[in-house]
């Protein structure tokens, strides 16, 4: 690379890195929002707070990187034209074409990372933090049970006290639990068991214990003492969340694929090619003025973003509902963006109207 490609590099690149952290940190709040959220409603066991925050977080990689690419290129390059760099490599020979090889050399590396964490790294993050989950869900110990102290259930259904537990908390001695039901308390004491997953719920097996169930200030109160007997927890709330989020990018293709497992491929293979044409785009978008407003392309350039992203997710449900022929695929909004994007840098070579405008009255 020549010196002023390299310069045009080391600036670029140090935009992008920092709107990419703000971003990240930005990102990071919310997703900590949304994962205390879930512990509260007994989703997720308050122990697994930060190995579930990161592993959500390279699952969010693949949203917020084509927004900071995005983003940061466009402040970058609108900084050259507001500080009247662009005018001094225009008088050099350099206009806005000769800045598309700076800027895929940044942009191809990040687009590689997206498609990574798109394609790999993503949903083995998803399928790690669901398995996280579900383990944790059968060891009292992993969801925050101590033994000797009362523990709210998941969800505020309910309190439990176990006196000791076993190393790997599935175990337990002089058990007391009390869940509502409704109007109803079931109250229920054995002096040991056991906790198991079956039937697609969580279980206790209790042993010589007694139960006591009915509604406070009536007299329809059953009593029970039992020998062995099998108690099921509370279910923990489920979320509306893409049950093909942590499913292998292979298999969202093979002979048995479902249209919703083809659409999530396409939608993973067009987020990183949806970052090459923002990365594009940035280039005619940032042309400005030398003293036109900083951020006075910010807001189409979100726009933008917002459109093109939105268009990703409907095109991902058409897909898989059938309205789109699947060998369509996402390539009806990608191809079209990217031709686009390369018609407008084609066009952004030509030197700028108040430059143009400064030769004819000369």
């Amino acid at each position: 690379m020549t010196t002023l490609q390299r310069y045009l590099v080391r600036q670029l690149a140090a935009t992008t890195a920092a709107t990419v952290v703000v971003l990240l940190l930005v990102g990071l709040g919310g997703v900590f929002a949304d994962l205390v959220s879930e512990i509260a409603r007994g989703r997720v066991p308050a122990p697994l707070l930060f190995s579930q925050l990161g592993l959500r977080l390279v699952s969010y990689l693949p949203l917020v990187l084509p927004l900071g690419l995005f983003i940061g290129l466009l402040m970058g390059i609108s900084r050259l034209y507001r500080d009247s760099e662009m005018a001094v490599l225009f008088s050099l020979g350099q206009g806005p074409r000769q800045l598309v090889g700076p800027v895929m050399l940044i942009a191809l590396p990040v687009a590689a990372v997206i498609a990574a964490c798109s394609l790999w790294l993503g949903p083995l993050a998803e399928r790690l933090a669901t398995e996280a989950v579900a383990n944790a869900n059968r060891s009292f110990l992993v969801a925050g049970l101590d033994a000797g102290r009362f523990v709210e259930l998941p969800g505020g259904r309910g309190v439990v006290f176990v006196g000791s537990l076993s190393p790997d908390g599935r175990e337990f001695k002089r058990l007391f639990v009390q869940m509502q039901r409704g109007d109803r308390v079931d109250v229920i004491t054995a002096v040991e068991g056991e906790m198991f997953i079956d039937r697609g719920g969580r279980f206790l097996r209790l042993r010589d214990g007694f139960r006591a169930e009915g509604q406070p200030g009536e007299r329809d109160f059953r009593l029970q003492r039992f020998q062995v007997n099998e108690v099921r927890l509370p279910d923990v709330e489920n979320e509306n969340r893409n049950p093909l989020a942590g499913r292998p990018t292979l298999a969202l293709i093979g002979p048995t694929a479902t249209p919703r497992a083809r659409a999530e491929f396409h939608y993973r293979i067009g987020v990183p090619l949806f970052a090459v044409v923002l990365a594009l785009l940035a280039l005619p978008l940032s042309r400005s003025p030398p003293r036109q407003a900083r951020y006075g392309r910010m807001i189409v350039a979100t726009l933008a973003y917002v459109f093109g992203s939105n268009l990703l997710i409907l095109g991902r449900t058409w897909l898989g509902s059938g309205q789109i022929p699947i060998q369509f695929g996402l390539w009806w909004l990608l191809v079209p963006a990217l031709a686009l994007a390369i018609w407008l840098v084609w066009r952004d070579g030509e030197p700028p109207l108040w430059r143009r405008a400064s030769a004819v009255r000369a």
